[in-house]
């Protein structure tokens, strides 16, 4: 059952130093504010997980918090290369880190895998790539109908998953609808699960498209309106479209994003010291 709780504690008491965690939401709905307090938190040795990980990674990875990225595709939306997620893999600034890259369709298989509690997801991808070649989370299997080969994918487990909602009731179901992702599948995947939402409401009213994770699969909701900018919530706020383009050149020099990350994140209101 989810407690309603503040942030900054659901933060310390849901993710911990070495933890996989994963924070989903394609382009709407990521959550900011939690990646923003685990960096003022400092949890570190972090293991990424995510499709399409954005500026809230190269945030994250610049702040020295990650060791590995778990990912398919990487960039700032619209506008270029995430610098800081360059800078780490190029030349080990602020630390080394070590990438486990798929295609799309293989995350969310081994997303809807470790939801399902099984092993490996089977799928018809990964054919002429490189990539099973340098990971070890893609293999093969036959098929024991067809003998065909398949690609296989490892199940995706993250120690926590991080998502931001529009809404949830007061006993801590949630619900989230317009563009979604993978939240559904990462939430059940997960041994933990931190919702940030736009609103407490009396009761959920059903959306056209909605998704409700029940109560059951989540440990804390907080309520962190604009948790989510500068992507957006729909119904509640718009995509942030000049933040994005502004974050080039901050991520491009080291300097200018080490006072952005002091000045706008880690000596902000609300930071705790572990």
């Amino acid at each position: 059952m989810a407690d309603i709780r503040s942030l900054q504690d659901a933060v310390a008491d849901l993710v911990h130093d070495g933890d996989t965690i994963a924070m989903e939401g394609f382009t709407h709905l990521i959550p900011y504010a939690a990646a923003h307090e685990v960096i003022r938190q400092g949890i570190t040795d972090l293991t990424l997980v995510r499709m399409t990980p954005d500026v809230i990674y190269d945030q994250l990875i610049g702040a020295g918090l990650v060791r590995k990225l778990v990912f398919s595709w990487g960039g700032n939306p619209g506008v270029g290369s995430l610098h800081r997620f360059r800078d780490a893999v190029e030349n080990g600034w602020p630390r080394p880190l070590e990438l486990d890259e798929h295609s799309h369709a293989g995350m969310a298989n081994r997303y809807v895998a470790g939801a399902s509690k099984l092993p490996f997801a089977v799928l018809r991808g990964y054919r002429g790539s490189d990539i099973p070649t340098r990971t070890d989370t893609v293999s093969t299997v036959v098929c024991p109908f067809t003998g065909e080969e398949l690609a296989a994918v490892a199940a995706l487990n993250p120690d926590v998953t991080v998502i931001h909602a529009q809404q949830a009731d007061r006993a801590g179901n949630v619900q989230l609808w317009g563009l979604t992702g993978v939240q559904k599948e990462a939430a059940l995947a997960a041994d933990r699960v931190l919702v940030t939402v736009e609103e407490i409401v009396e009761e959920l009213q059903p959306r056209p498209g909605g998704i409700v994770l029940p109560t059951w699969v989540i440990d804390a909701v907080s309520v962190v309106p604009g948790g989510a900018h500068p992507s957006y919530a729909a119904g509640y706020s718009t995509r942030d479209n000049a933040f994005y383009q502004a974050w080039d050149p901050i991520a491009r020099d080291r300097e200018a994003f080490t006072q952005w990350i002091d000045d706008n994140v880690r000596n902000t209101e609300g930071a705790l010291t572990r």
